[in-house]
């Protein structure tokens, strides 16, 4: 799983926590949650999306609450990784905790809406079979990667673990 190929969903700056996951619907469970998900900038996400689509977008992707019921729908909805030109810190951290796969990319302008991605999160290369380009983002350390193979912060705390003390 440390390479993650999909069909991308294209966004701009800013996309914040509250559009990913609108706060009315966080005391819903995640799958009632999920019909809302993106619906502010993408009416009907939630029935189009596929699992392992990839969401590409601007700078600041995440910011707002440190909730983590954005990442939760995402991964709910089966998003391979997010690939952005900066996140919030705590959205960046919270999606490894949860096993949602986060990779900066300097310039995403390239990429476009529907472009086929495949992304190496160990050698930090994204590339797009659309267009026949690669690019350059951040590589995830392999202990990250574990992490989210794993599911994200708990299973892997789980596991480390029991090596411990088992």
């Amino acid at each position: 799983m440390a390479i993650i190929r999909g069909r991308v969903w294209k966004y701009g700056d800013n996309i914040n926590t509250d559009i990913i996951s609108p706060g009315q619907y966080m005391s819903l469970p995640v799958e009632q949650q999920a019909v809302h998900a993106m619906e502010a900038v993408e009416p009907g996400f939630a029935d189009k999306v596929q699992p392992g689509d990839i969401l590409v977008a601007g700078h600041n992707f995440g910011s707002g609450s440190s909730r983590e019921t954005a990442q939760m729908v995402l991964k709910y909805h089966g998003i391979g990784a997010i690939v952005a030109c900066s996140f919030a810190r705590i959205f960046y951290r919270n999606s490894l905790n949860v096993g949602l796969p986060v990779v900066e990319m300097p310039d995403t302008s390239s990429i476009e809406e529907g472009d086929e991605l495949e992304i190496d999160l160990l050698a930090g290369t994204i590339r797009n079979h659309t267009k026949g380009s690669e690019h350059r983002g951040t590589k995830l350390p392999e202990h990250l990667i574990e992490m989210v193979q794993l599911g994200g912060l708990e299973p892997y705390l789980a596991k480390k673990l029991k090596g411990v003390t088992g």
